[in-house]
């Protein structure tokens, strides 16, 4: 059993430390829509957030594969609150190591989704 469910202390997942990302983990991360909006929403956050928190166009089962791969990636940090797993953007690690690229994704998810769709 986890810690995870066990109530143990450890109720943090496993995180990759920074500095054994490279970058094109991270663009393998960003390259879908739903999870470039996790990051947008994340990014805006001034909290941790809740994986049902964010308003997704997918089911909880993918919702929480998209969740993994950006914490595989490096890009969140999630830990335990009670039942709920709660999702904190690594920008401030991320603007160390990749300067200007949290910035510059989210500047351009905001533009394509305020874009009137072109079909």
């Amino acid at each position: 059993m986890t810690a995870a469910r066990t109530g143990g202390r450890d109720r943090v997942p496993p995180h990759p430390e920074l500095d054994t990302i490279g970058l094109q983990d991270v663009l393998d991360a960003l390259v879908d829509p739903v999870r470039r909006r996790i990051v947008a929403e994340l990014y805006r956050a001034e909290q941790a957030l809740a994986c049902g928190a964010i308003d997704l166009p997918v089911g909880k089962s993918t919702a929480t594969h998209h969740f993994h791969v950006l914490r595989e990636a490096g890009l969140v940090r999630q830990h335990y609150a009670g039942t709920s797993r709660l999702n904190t953007l690594r920008r401030q690690e991320f603007d160390a190591r990749f300067p200007g690229l949290l910035h510059a994704v989210v500047t351009a998810h905001d533009r394509d989704a305020a874009a009137p769709d072109a079909s």
